[in-house]
C-alpha cells in the first residue's frame, strides 16, 4: 500500500476521533457510560465512511504449484492384441500411473487413438484403423501452450494418414515413443496392396494390380493366384530375395456377368510363416451394363453433329447414330436417349411420340430453331424469341447438385449462338447446370438445364456451335478427355431409366470390413419436397445366418443416415421404409472380410526410432519402462513451477464494510431509542 494512502487513513482516523470527541466529550460535564458508547459508535461509523471515500486498494498474493503435463497417448487398435501386446500396454500404463514420484512431478493424463483421438483410459483395442500422425498432431495442438511430455505407446503400425515418422512437435512438447510388440524380423510374404476399380463394364476386362513384399534373407519362389470360388482365374510364379524383396503383378480379369463379383488374391505362404493372415485378401467388383444407344436427330447439317457423335463414342459403352428428320425409318424406341438438334415443324411426330412414350431427350437450340413450333409443342419452357442472334457465354452454377462434374474451364470457352429472348420454365424440376452471361453480364437465365421428372429425363442446351467447346478443350489440354467426360456425365444422367422416387436409398454394392459402412436415404412428400419429419428404419437380414437387425436412420442435414460399422462379413439384404407408409426400398450389399490391422507381424521399430530422433528423444522398449520413468524424473525441463498471482481489489468492493457502516448507524439509532433520546 502506498505511503499517501496510509497517511490518508491516519488522517481519517484522527478526523473521526476528533469529530466524535467534539460531539460527545468536549464540554461534557457528565461522562457517563452511554456517552462513551455513543462516542465509540460515532467514531467507528465516521471512520468507516471516510475509509470508503478514500477507497484504498488491497493487494493479495496467492501461490500455486503448476505441474508439467504427462500425456499417455495409447494405441487402441486391433493390431495390439493381434501381436499379443494388450497386457503389456496395460502394465506399462499401470507402472507409470502408480509411480508416486511421477504423480508428484506431473499432471498425468491418458488419451487413446485408433482412427481418431479419444479421451478416457478404458482400452478395448478394437479400433479397425490406426492414424498415429493425426493423434500426435491433435495432442500437439491441445497442449501447445503448456509444458508437456507425450509418451507414445504403440507398435508403430499405421494404416491411415500421413507418415508419422516425420512428425515434429512444438518446442514445449516432447515425444517419447515406447515400442510394443515383437521387434524381431521374420521371413514373411505379404500381399501389402491390392488395387482394383470398384466398377467394371459388362463384357469388358478390368485391371487388377497386386503389390507383394518379402521380408527375409533366403531366395524363395512363391505362387500368386486369383480365385473366384474354387476356380483359379490367374496364377504366376514370383521370385524373391533379400535384394529383390517386392514385386508388382498386374493382370486383367473378365467381367462376364452383371452384379457384384467377389474374388480372393493370395500369395502362397511360406513354411512356418508366422503371420498367414496377410497372405490373402478378398476383393469385389460390381459389373454394370452402361451400354447406351443415342440418336442424334437433326434437320440441318452442322459441325455440332460430328462433335457430339465423337464425344459420345469416346466411351466404348456408348454408340451414337446421326439421322436427319426427313429419314423415313426413324425408330426412336431403339435408343435410350434422343438428341433433338435445332428442331422445326418437321419434328412434330417425333416430339409427340417422345411425350407419349416418356422417352428421355436432350434438346439443343440455335439460330435455326423454329421457336414458334417449339413453344407450341412442349410445355416445359417458353422463349420469347426474336430474330436477333446473340453470343452467350457459360457461367457455372455452383449450387448444382444432381450429379458431380468438374469445371473444365468454361470461363475460357468461346460463346455459343442462339436467338435473343427471355426463357421461362413452367416445370420446376429443371435445374441449371450453366447460366447465361450476355455482353459481360452474368444472368440467372438457364444455358444448360437438366430435369429428372417422374416420367422421363430431359436436358436443354440453349446454344449451337458446341464443337467450338470441344476444340477449345483440346487446345488447352492437348486432348478431348475433359470435355468428353463432361458431356459423358450429361449423357449418362439423361439416358438413365431410373425415375424419380419419393424414397431414394444410397449405398454401395459392397464394403470392406475395415471401412465405414453407411446407408443414406432421402424421403420426399407427395409434392416432392424433402420431408425432415419422417421416422425411417432399415431392416437387415444376414443371408447365411438369417439374423435380423433393425436400426433407425438419423437425420443429418438433408439426409437420413445409419452407421452399420459393427456388421460382420457376409451378404445382407435390407429394406428401408418410413413409418406409417407403404413406400419402401429394397437392396442388398456384401461386406468383404478384411482386417488391415491383422496384416502386421511385428512392431515397426524403424519408424518409431526415426520419430524419436526427429524429436531429439530416445526410443524405449517395454522392458526399459523404468528407464523412461527415471529419465522423466531427472529431466530438468519437467520441474514443477511455483507461480504467484497478485490480486488487487478496491476496498469499496468489500461489501462487508458497507454492511458494517449500516450496522454501526443502526446500532447507534437503536441505542438512542433504547435510552430514550429519540
Amino acid at each position: 500500500m502506498e505511503i499517501s494512502i496510509i497517511l490518508f487513513i491516519a488522517l481519517a482516523a484522527i478526523f473521526a476521533l476528533g469529530f466524535a470527541f467534539f460531539q460527545y466529550l468536549f464540554k461534557s460535564k457528565r461522562r457517563t457510560r452511554n456517552v462513551y458508547i455513543f462516542f465509540a459508535l460515532r467514531f467507528l461509523s465516521v471512520f468507516v465512511l471516510l475509509i470508503l471515500l478514500i477507497n484504498p486498494k488491497i493487494s493479495s498474493t496467492n501461490y500455486e504449484i503448476v505441474k508439467p503435463n504427462l500425456v499417455l497417448t495409447v494405441d487402441d487398435s486391433q493390431s495390439i492384441p493381434h501381436l499379443g501386446q494388450a497386457d503389456t500396454v496395460r502394465n506399462i500404463i499401470q507402472n507409470i500411473k502408480q509411480n508416486e514420484e511421477i504423480q508428484e512431478r506431473f499432471n498425468v493424463q491418458q488419451v487413446r487413438f485408433g482412427e481418431k483421438l479419444s479421451s478416457g483410459s478404458d482400452l478395448e483395442f478394437n479400433e479397425p484403423q490406426t492414424d498415429i500422425s493425426a493423434a500426435l498432431n491433435q495432442v500437439d495442438k491441445l497442449y501447445r501452450k503448456e509444458n508437456t511430455a507425450v509418451i507414445l505407446i504403440s507398435d508403430g503400425n499405421q494404416s491411415l494418414g500421413r507418415d508419422f515418422q516425420y512428425f515434429k512437435a512444438r518446442d514445449n512438447v516432447e515425444v517419447f515413443p515406447v515400442v510394443v510388440g515383437d521387434t524381431a524380423q521374420y521371413a514373411d510374404l505379404q500381399l501389402s496392396n491390392l488395387n482394383v476399380n470398384r466398377y467394371a463394364f459388362l463384357n469388358n476386362r478390368f485391371p487388377v494390380e497386386a503389390i507383394i513384399n518379402y521380408t527375409g534373407e533366403e531366395n524363395i519362389s512363391a505362387n500368386f493366384v486369383i480365385r473366384s470360388g474354387e476356380n483359379v482365374l490367374y496364377s504366376e510364379e514370383v521370385e524373391f530375395s533379400e535384394a529383390q524383396n517386392s514385386a508388382i503383378i498386374g493382370t486383367t480379369l473378365p467381367a462376364s456377368q452383371l452384379g457384384v463379383l467377389t474374388y480372393e488374391a493370395e500369395i502362397v505362404q511360406l513354411e512356418n510363416e508366422k503371420n498367414k493372415i496377410n497372405n490373402a485378401e478378398k476383393f469385389a467388383v460390381e459389373v454394370i451394363d452402361e451400354r447406351t444407344n443415342v440418336l442424334i436427330l437433326s434437320a440441318i447439317a452442322h459441325p455440332d453433329l460430328g462433335a457430339l457423335k465423337k464425344s459420345i463414342e469416346s466411351n466404348e459403352q456408348r454408340e451414337a447414330t446421326i439421322q436427319y428428320i426427313d429419314s423415313k425409318n426413324v425408330e426412336i424406341q431403339d435408343f435410350q436417349l434422343i438428341i433433338l438438334y435445332q428442331p422445326n415443324n418437321n419434328f412434330k411426330m417425333v416430339i409427340d411420340e417422345i411425350q407419349q412414350e416418356n422417352i428421355n431427350y436432350f434438346l439443343i437450340t440455335g439460330t435455326k430453331t423454329d421457336w414458334n413450333f417449339l413453344n407450341s409443342n412442349q410445355e416445359q419452357f417458353q422463349k420469347d424469341a426474336s430474330f436477333q442472334d446473340q453470343d452467350i457465354f457459360p457461367v457455372v452454377n455452383e449450387n448444382f447438385s444432381k450429379f458431380q462434374f468438374e469445371d473444365i474451364g468454361f470461363e475460357n470457352f468461346p460463346p455459343l449462338q442462339d436467338v435473343f429472348g427471355i426463357i421461362e420454365f413452367s416445370d420446376n424440376s429443371f435445374t441449371s447446370l450453366l447460366f447465361q452471361q450476355i455482353e459481360g453480364i452474368a444472368t440467372e437465365q438457364p444455358f444448360l438445364a437438366i430435369s429428372d421428372g417422374n416420367s422421363s429425363r430431359q436436358g436443354v442446351l440453349f446454344g449451337e456451335n458446341i464443337w467450338k467447346w470441344r476444340s477449345q478443350s483440346y487446345l488447352e489440354n492437348g486432348n478431348f478427355r475433359q470435355f468428353d467426360d463432361f458431356l459423358g456425365k450429361i449423357i449418362q444422367n439423361l439416358s438413365s431409366k431410373k425415375r424419380r422416387d419419393r424414397l431414394t436409398v444410397d449405398y454401395e454394392s459392397f464394403y470392406y470390413g475395415n471401412s465405414a459402412i453407411s446407408v443414406s436415404a432421402q424421403y420426399f412428400d407427395e409434392n416432392y419436397q424433402f420431408d425432415p419429419r419422417a421416422n425411417i428404419t432399415i431392416q437387415l437380414t444376414h443371408q447365411e445366418t438369417g439374423e435380423n437387425i433393425e436400426a433407425p436412420l438419423l437425420l443429418r442435414n438433408n439426409l437420413y443416415e445409419v452407421d452399420l460399422g459393427n456388421l460382420e462379413a457376409g451378404e445382407y439384404s435390407f429394406k428401408v421404409q418410413p413409418e406409417n407408409s407403404t413406400i419402401s426400398e429394397n437392396g442388398s450389399f456384401t461386406i468383404i472380410d478384411f482386417n488391415v490391422e491383422q496384416q502386421f507381424i511385428s512392431a515397426d521399430v524403424g519408424k518409431l526410432q526415426f520419430l524419436a530422433e526427429n524429436n531429439e528423444a530416445t526410443l524405449y522398449f517395454t522392458d526399459l519402462t523404468q528407464n523412461l520413468i527415471s529419465d522423466l524424473l531427472q529431466d530438468k525441463r519437467y520441474l514443477p513451477v511455483q507461480k504467484s498471482r497478485e490480486k488487487t481489489v478496491p476496498l469499496i468492493d468489500w461489501y462487508f464494510l458497507l454492511f458494517l457502516l449500516v450496522l454501526l448507524l443502526a446500532a447507534e439509532w437503536f441505542y438512542r431509542k433504547y435510552t430514550g433520546l429519540i
